[in-house]
């Protein structure tokens, strides 16, 4: 009776081992959602940071074609940044509040990154009249900026004003039209290959830098599919 009952058990909990092994998997790949990043519109950012032309518009938002002068007086253009992930924010030189913080963790992104040739970032001066190339390579040498890897720029202040509220979302339309109009946000803004909006982070807090980089690994993972 007893030897009867352990071979069948023994039966039993083969039959169950070799089903689970094959039933689990199955069922796993059945139910996994494959994890991705979400694609922002303009509907979705903070309607302060968005041109009210473009406030209510939900689908198919990229960043615009643009053209700035980077810190060694080279025009660089969307077409640099063709195939890449980058991570934009907006600055100035003369800044001593935010923006020092945004600038030492976008170096420590930099690092992190220097040799995956699919990362850049890339930096607009909000006060582009004062940001001259002599400054913004005087600034680019004090914060250890990678050349062809970390762009700082300046350029037409309508053009930079036009990519802050129409493509990026990182700046405050407030004052009366002098340089002082443009309240930039502590936003890093990360673009996918196809120039949409992937993710925004405040580039003052040191653990978000850890979150842009599983976002980055996401998207990477995304990109290799």
């Amino acid at each position: 009776m007893e030897a009867k009952f352990f071979k069948k058990s023994k039966y039993t909990l083969f039959f169950l081992l070799v089903f689970s092994a094959i039933t689990i998997p199955i069922f796993y790949h059945l139910v996994k959602v494959d994890e991705k990043l979400p694609v922002y519109s303009p509907a979705d950012i903070n309607p302060k940071l968005v041109d009210a032309s473009i406030r209510n518009k939900k689908k198919n938002h990229k960043v615009a074609d643009f053209s700035l002068i980077n810190q060694n007086g080279e025009t660089i253009t969307n077409k640099d940044f063709d195939g890449k992930i980058y991570v934009a924010d907006f600055f100035f030189t003369r800044c001593q509040t935010i923006c020092i913080a945004m600038a030492y963790n976008m170096s420590e992104l930099q690092e992190h990154y220097k040799n995956d040739t699919d990362i850049m970032f890339l930096s607009h001066s909000v006060t582009p009249t004062i940001d001259s190339v002599s400054v913004l390579r005087d600034y680019a040498d004090k914060k250890g900026v990678i050349d062809k890897k970390w762009h700082v720029t300046t350029g037409s202040k309508k053009h930079i004003y036009a990519l802050a509220r129409k493509s990026y979302f990182a700046v405050l339309d407030e004052g009366s039209g002098d340089e002082n109009d443009f309240i930039h946000t502590e936003n890093f803004v990360l673009i996918d290959k196809e120039r949409r909006i992937r993710g925004m982070y405040d580039g003052t807090e040191k653990e978000n830098m850890q979150k842009i980089i599983d976002d980055i690994s996401l998207l990477k993972e995304e990109y290799s599919k």
